[in-house]
């Protein structure tokens, strides 16, 4: 039998065991909200489907383009950071397009990391975060992310701990899965950290534009001297609600982003070329639909949350700041069960689908993942289904 070493390490995914059940309650004709597999609903906004399709049907635009994204492009990009964070990039050195995020940070993650080279990276994580660094054959070191308050401690411990040291430093704000968010200050003594380890920082910023109660989450290329170290990602999947479109982003350090190119150079020749014209339009277009997006979001979180306080069986969980995730410890009553039994129980007897916490690293045991991707009414459907479980326990 052909053996794959680099896939023999990585671990079962858990959450498609869950996804799995969910599939089978379906198909035995149970209706399931499903608020696990974080799939965004919404539709894409006219005004860029318009331009897809109108580019589609140039034929000048059906033959091979650019895997570093074509310059009109990487231009609106170095627009979108000059109005969101005062941050001026170089689209030709600086700015890289990306088949969205994960495509983007795993390619990087293959071209930095070698056999050997040890990857830090906080968990409980989003599983490419973690698993780019198994595939590329680097080693992994994980670091639990709570209390967020003395992370940069736990990880300057594990640092000077490793040998050789740490190659890489792969971090996420706002964090999926957690909603951990974090201020600027913050994102500063990350990277004074990874520059005084000589450490490289892989930023995934997914939910730049996800954010609600006046919080808005900093780029880390906002920091002075993040561009010596750092190397950012962003999407267009939940802002414009283009997540099968793949278009992301890679920003920062210019000799990062030529590591990426040249990777990219020989694996792809990047998304199809509407898709990265109706792109442009995206970035550079009315955004008040990606204030409707965060809108929509924010009544979701609030009807999932306050639902779950209501008065009788009550859930009390902490409203995120930012992302389209719900992170929630379990219920007392129901925690020796532990994440996934307890995710099992919530889709056999109150037929909604969550993701376990467990699925994401062993600092996730004890929560579970909320992903707000049905509209308020399913929502709050899922309320009833939740409350019925815990009256029951």
């Amino acid at each position: 039998m052909p053996r794959f070493e680099k896939i023999d390490r990585l671990p079962p995914y858990t959450l498609s065991v869950v996804n799995q059940l969910k599939m089978e309650a379906r198909r035995k004709g149970e209706d399931v909200v499903d608020l696990g597999f974080g799939n965004p609903d919404l539709p894409t906004p006219p005004h860029i489907v318009d331009k897809l399709v109108e580019s589609a049907r140039d034929p000048r635009n059906h033959r091979y383009s650019a895997s570093r994204g074509i310059p009109n492009l990487r231009r609106a990009m170095a627009r979108w950071y000059r109005r969101r964070y005062d941050i001026e990039l170089d689209p030709e050195t600086e700015i890289l397009s990306t088949i969205g995020c994960k495509e983007g940070l795993s390619h990087f993650v293959l071209a930095a990391v070698s056999h050997g080279d040890t990857v830090i990276c906080p968990e409980p994580c989003f599983g490419i975060h973690s698993f780019s660094a198994v595939i590329a054959g680097g080693d992994l070191a994980l670091v639990p992310i709570f209390p967020i308050e003395q992370l940069i401690d736990r990880l300057r411990e594990t640092a000077e701990h490793t040998w050789p040291r740490p190659r890489l430093l792969i971090a996420s704000f706002p964090h999926n899965p957690t909603t951990a968010s974090v201020d600027l200050p913050f994102l500063t003594r990350l990277v004074e950290f990874c520059r005084e380890q000589e450490v490289l920082l892989v930023h995934d910023f997914a939910y730049a534009e996800i954010c609600y109660d006046g919080y808005t989450p900093p780029s880390v290329l906002q920091v002075p001297g993040a561009r010596e170290v750092a190397i950012e990602f962003t999407s267009l999947s939940k802002s414009h609600s283009m997540a099968g479109w793949r278009v992301g982003f890679a920003a920062g350090n210019p000799d990062m982003i030529r590591a990426l190119a040249r990777v990219k150079s020989y694996v792809d020749y990047g998304t199809f070329q509407p898709i990265q014209i109706a792109a442009i339009v995206a970035l550079d277009g009315p955004q008040d639909c990606v204030d409707e997006t965060v809108r929509i979001y924010r009544e979701r979180r609030d009807a999932l949350i306050d639902g779950l306080a209501a008065p009788g069986p009550m859930w009390k969980i902490d409203k995120p700041l930012a992302t389209m995730f719900v992170w929630a410890e379990i219920p007392e009553a129901f925690r020796d069960m532990g994440s996934f039994k307890f995710s099992e129980l919530l889709l056999e007897e109150g037929k909604v689908a969550v993701s376990p916490g467990v699925g994401f690293g062993p600092s996730g045991e004890g929560y579970i993942r909320f992903a707000l991707v049905e509209n308020t009414l399913r929502i709050r459907q899922a309320v009833r289904g939740i409350r019925k479980v815990l009256r029951r326990g």
